[in-house]
């Protein structure tokens, strides 16, 4: 395991109060790391990228999207096209050149937002990648009262496996609408790296292997880790990232 690294946090001004970013000067192409629904820039995943990206003297961001980590703005009023939004104000901010972008679960889903927006990817690896997941995860497990109370109400509980139970709300589901991926075609004419975790409870494989199917690219590869779960950030696991990073940098 990498030590800690301790890049300082920067603020910029976003719509919904200030955002935070931890960026790491050094060579191109900018390695950029969004991670995950509830999740922020001080996990396992993130933190270790940053070190390994400072020990090859490679430039590298991290950031939290509103109302995660140490942003501003409040969670539940959040939605897919607030955080892509975020993302790319900070990456815009910081980053001049070429840049790869790491997405953990919904940070994948993000990355492929982006993919749609920035002119200056030239890769991807997606970490137990969550597209579409407000619809196809949240949407359609729902049954009839919980869709009621999600569209009437405003907002249903879900149960975590990691956490208090947290609010999935109608804001969420409707802009996650348009937000979609999995819909429209999805080029992405650089390399891509997908890695899955056989044992993943939140994200199926059956979601990674549509995401390497709809993915229009010459070079796209999906690596299957049995055993590994959602969390992907054992050991081996974190040295997977780093040769993924690594492959799709070239």
């Amino acid at each position: 395991m990498a030590v800690r690294a301790m890049t300082e946090i920067s603020y910029i001004d976003g719509p919904r109060g200030r955002l935070a970013y931890a960026f790491t000067q050094g060579t191109g192409p900018c390695v950029v790391f969004l991670s995950g629904y509830r999740s922020d820039m001080e996990g396992t995943k993130a933190v270790h990228l940053e070190a390994w990206a400072k020990a090859q003297g490679r430039a590298f961001l991290r950031l939290d999207y509103s109302g995660h980590g140490v942003s501003g703005g409040v969670f539940e009023e959040g939605c897919i096209g607030d955080w892509a939004e975020d993302a790319e104000i900070i990456i815009s901010h910081a980053v001049t050149g070429p840049l790869v972008l790491v997405g953990s679960s919904m940070g994948g889903w993000i990355s492929c937002v982006l993919t749609k927006r920035l002119d200056n990817i030239v890769g991807f690896v997606g970490i137990a990648a969550a597209p579409d997941f407000s619809e196809d995860s949240f949407w359609a497990g729902f049954d009839e009262e919980q869709r009621r109370q999600v569209m009437v109400e405003g907002q249903v509980l879900v149960p975590s496996d990691y956490d208090e139970p947290y609010a999935v709300t109608k804001r969420l589901i409707e802009d996650g609408r348009d937000q979609l991926v999995l819909r429209s075609p999805l080029p992405m004419s650089w390399p891509v790296r997908l890695m899955q975790g056989t044992e993943d409870e939140a994200v199926t494989r059956e979601v990674a292997l549509r995401l390497l199917d709809h993915i229009e690219g010459e070079d796209v590869r999906l690596t299957l880790v049995k055993g590994a779960d959602h969390r992907f950030s054992d050991e081996a696991c974190l040295a997977m990232i780093e040769a993924a990073v690594e492959d799709v940098i070239g």
